[in-house]
């Protein structure tokens, strides 16, 4: 259960689908979703304060709070209307559209990133437009958090989904798999297209590691933001969350995630 999370070999209908379910509660999904290690945005920013960022598949507007926070401008371009919209709340500036199909008005930057948004966008053609609205020597900056489960509270929600959700059309064991390995086809293709599309150095990976503790509820008020969940039928997600919900009492009723927040980070080249 990554956040947004990628898929491999999915129907472009359904990928579409699953990219559009994430705005059902889009507030749920800004106030319950994990924020990105300071280290990451200091490490972007890397000294330069007043740098004009777009921020592509911003949602709420997560990471664009953190590079403002941070000194830098932000444009935010999201293709959900109504995670725009909670965005626009917190006093972002956020474009409606598709990367691909998004209009730069003559508009460049000095950094592109994508918090958990990149594998919604064609790699190869995401990272050619990148490539046109960045100045030279700008960054494009995909970036995801990868999560690390303990292992017994793996178990116990992948065991709860299975006999809520015998018949699930996604990937159970996901939740007890190493986080990087999940990503990985994801990392690939986003590395492979940089360089297909070419206009960048070599790509780099870009590792922080951090944790964060979650009490009960607040991993319960999380769930139904994940992909898996978004588009589950209110009674089968109230059946996930009460058993996810005792199974974590009986574990002292909290825990500690382990993230992992990945970066693929090239930068545009003179002749580009």
């Amino acid at each position: 259960m990554p956040t947004k999370e990628p898929s491999v070999n999915v129907d472009p209908r359904q990928h579409r689908q699953a990219a559009e379910s994430f705005g059902i509660d889009a507030e749920r999904y800004d106030r319950a979703r994990p924020r990105y290690p300071d280290g990451l945005v200091r490490h972007l920013v890397a000294g330069r304060p007043d740098l004009d960022v777009l921020d592509v598949g911003c949602g709420t507007g997560i990471a664009t709070r953190q590079f403002r926070a941070a000194g830098c401008r932000v444009r935010g371009v999201e293709p959900d209307v109504r995670m725009a919209d909670v965005a626009r709340k917190f006093g972002a500036e956020v474009d409606v559209a598709t990367f691909e199909g998004w209009d730069p008005a003559g508009r460049t930057f000095d950094a592109v990133v994508a918090g958990t948004a990149w594998h919604w966008i064609d790699p190869v053609a995401g990272a050619g437009k990148a490539a046109r609205v960045l100045r030279p020597g700008g960054r494009l900056a995909p970036f995801w958090n990868v999560f690390r489960f303990p292992s017994d509270v793996a178990e116990a929600i992948a065991e709860v989904c299975r006999r809520v959700l015998p018949d699930a059309p996604f990937d159970l064991t996901v939740m007890t798999k190493g986080g990087l390995d999940a990503y990985r086809p994801v990392l690939v293709r986003t590395t492979d297209g940089i360089r297909q599309q070419g206009g960048f150095g070599a790509p780099e990976e870009w590792r922080h590691d951090w944790e964060h503790t979650y009490t009960r509820d607040a991993w319960l008020d999380q769930m139904p933001t994940l992909g898996a969940f978004t588009r589950l039928p209110q009674g089968k997600l109230a059946q996930v969350l009460a058993g996810v919900g005792a199974a974590l009492d009986a574990r002292g009723g909290g825990f500690t995630m382990g993230y992992t927040t990945v970066a693929v980070v090239a930068t545009r080249s003179d002749a580009a």
